[in-house]
């Protein structure tokens, strides 16, 4: 399976009755499909994969199958307690999706082989080959990676944790197997503000909610990154994302709620996130604007 553009992470919509917005998801999603995402993620950590029903997820994923059509990897969330990551898998095989990403299981931490074995155990649930997520209480070493890389329906690895070292070291154990047709990707928040060094650890690919808030900017930054031109990159970093990153930071859970603010900043009423995630405050609005108005303007919008 070949990723070739920036990942994209859409949001989840809500109706005001707190249903999921199917139509709106399929605006959501068909709108940024001229700006060449490489995939596409749903139901995933900025789809609130962890306050979705399986029902949810099936129709989250269902509707990204349709709009997308073929034309890109269809990468649906599957993880949490192990049934639920189990049906998520099913559920995504059945809705039509490519590729699971696993994400981490639910609050418990285990050994190395506990985390191989929940890999295996949803990579066995479904015909869909499995992309793993490290991050959180799912940390992986090189040799628990070179083990599930020996299965094939393992196909890549998203580091979450930012351990460069430890990212560097399973690169080269999971290179040094053979396989070519494994996939390497930057999955830190704000990825672009990590992913110059993550492309020397030979971490090429990156997801992005930047991506499903403001296309433009994230495709300027991703133009400008694979061709080399380092002063526009720089530009957007420092005039975009580190602002971005800072608001980020503010309150936890903001890698997600300030992308539906500023979807719904932008037109696009997703609606609020569930709890326990919260929306941003006026003052924290006001600020997303600023700094999505410099971003504009950086992108040549």
């Amino acid at each position: 399976m070949k990723f070739d553009g920036v990942l994209f992470f859409p949001v989840t919509p809500f109706t005001p009755e707190g249903a999921v917005d199917v139509e709106l998801l399929k605006e959501h999603i068909g709108s940024r499909l001229p700006f060449g995402p490489g995939g596409v993620f749903p139901a995933c950590g900025t789809g609130e994969f962890h306050a979705l029903s399986i029902d949810e997820v099936r129709t989250v994923v269902t509707a990204a199958v349709e709009v997308v059509a073929g034309k890109v990897p269809v990468v649906a969330g599957a993880g949490g307690p192990l049934g639920h990551a189990l049906a998520a898998a099913r559920v995504a095989e059945e809705a039509g999706a490519d590729a699971l990403l696993v994400l981490p299981p639910y609050l418990v931490t285990g050994p190395t082989d506990g985390l191989v074995a929940y890999i295996e155990a949803v990579a066995g649930a479904s015909s869909l080959p499995v992309i793993v997520y490290h991050r959180g209480n799912a940390k992986f070493t090189a040799a628990s990676m070179v083990r599930l890389a020996a299965n094939p329906k393992v196909i890549g690895f998203k580091d979450g944790l930012g351990d460069v070292g430890l990212a560097q070291e399973i690169v080269s154990a999971v290179r040094a197997t053979g396989r070519e047709d494994f996939a390497f990707f930057n999955g830190l928040l704000t990825a672009e503000l990590t992913q110059g060094a993550y492309r020397g650890l030979g971490i090429p690919l990156y997801s992005s909610a930047a991506f499903a808030m403001a296309p433009e900017i994230a495709k300027a930054y991703y133009d400008a990154y694979v061709s080399g031109d380092e002063d526009r990159r720089n530009a957007l970093l420092e005039g975009f994302y580190a602002p971005l990153v800072r608001l980020r930071d503010q309150t936890p859970g903001f890698g997600v709620s300030l992308v539906k603010a500023g979807l719904r900043l932008g037109g696009l009423p997703v609606g609020p996130v569930r709890p326990p995630l919260v929306d941003p405050t006026e003052d924290q609005l006001l600020q997303l604007k600023s700094i999505l108005a410099k971003g504009y303007e950086l992108a040549g919008r």
